[in-house]
């Protein structure tokens, strides 16, 4: 199979190398004027990986998307809209695509495969693959499960066939809207579990459970099972988040807690305000995310206001733990 990836950084240059050693044909694409790109046509590597010869690295958007039968992309998030306006000057009406990405547009609280169909994409040829893992384990050999998830089930078990291994099992999503959700809620969950690092570590065994039962009601409120919430997607996801020295998303929230400003890309900051705007619209309670929300984007003393919003969660009134 031909793969293009689109998308050099962190996760996309993992995912040519990943799906090199399958044997895939695969094609990596970054903007010419990128670091990311830069670096790896520069030396082959990056801090993560080093590319196999057969990787064809590529700057000419044209090339990547009309060479290929499947198209991944991993760019950041909040992103997706306008890069799709440049994919779709060329053909791509035959093109399968694979989002490797997590998150919710920040302006209207859309899911990913939501602007993927905007822009002209027919649903029944778009997946997402998402779950646990951090690259750093992964090129170690340490193995992981994630997720593929479409509403054509025939594309699920073409794209699983074609790309699992010993190194990562697969499972077939049945929720595409709740495997969305809970993959770019993980990381509003990612943020809160560093801030807790620095102010109340114990904390971080009731955030797995009460962030998981919050992103659960608002699935449901979507349209979509509340049971996905608890799946590999979200909360397997954000359970390794939560301890990983990975996490940029956990790495934001601590280094916020300690006054500090973490300069990497934390998708978390914009899924909180999206993830705002979806409860509010639902009418469904979303305590630790609009806790995050407030942290991120609020004014003044950091650590006083992280404090601050931990303090508001425990002045709640009490509900029944199933509410």
């Amino acid at each position: 199979m031909k793969i293009s990836v689109l998308g050099c950084g962190r996760w996309g240059s993992f995912l040519a190398w990943y799906l090199s050693r399958l044997n895939h044909k695969v094609i990596s694409w970054g903007p010419e004027d990128g670091e990311a790109y830069r670096v790896l046509k520069e030396t082959g590597k990056n801090e993560y990986v080093a590319l196999d010869e057969k990787i064809c690295l590529t700057c000419d958007l044209e090339e990547a998307v009309t060479s290929s039968e499947v198209i991944i992309i991993s760019i950041s998030a909040q992103g997706l809209r306008g890069f799709m306006k440049k994919v779709t000057r060329y053909n791509v009406s035959d093109k399968i695509f694979v989002l490797c990405m997590k998150g919710i547009e920040d302006g209207t609280g859309k899911r990913l495969t939501q602007i993927l169909t905007e822009s002209g994409i027919q649903s029944d040829k778009i997946a997402v693959w998402v779950g646990p893992g951090h690259i750093q384990s992964f090129v170690a050999g340490i193995q992981s499960c994630m997720v593929i998830d479409s509403e054509n089930e025939e594309l699920k078990k073409m794209l699983v066939e074609n790309f699992k291994s010993d190194l990562i099992r697969f499972y077939y999503g049945s929720d595409l809207l709740g495997t969305e959700i809970g993959a770019a809620a993980k990381n509003v969950m990612g943020i809160a579990a560093g801030v807790l690092d620095v102010v109340a570590p114990p904390l971080k065994g009731p955030l797995m459970t009460r962030g998981a039962r919050e992103i659960a009601r608002l699935i449901k409120a979507l349209g979509g099972n509340e049971l996905s919430a608890y799946g590999l997607a979200h909360l397997g996801d954000y359970e390794t988040t939560l301890f990983s020295i990975y996490s940029h998303n956990r790495m934001y929230g601590e280094m916020l807690a300690k006054g500090q400003r973490f300069e990497k890309l934390a998708e978390g900051v914009a899924t909180s305000k999206a993830l705002k705007i979806l409860g509010d619209r639902c009418g469904v309670e979303l305590p630790i995310t609009d806790a995050v929300y407030s942290v991120c984007y609020g004014s003044g003393n950091d650590q006083e206001r992280c404090k601050k919003e931990i303090e508001k969660l425990f002045s709640r009134s009490t509900k029944a733990e199933w509410y």
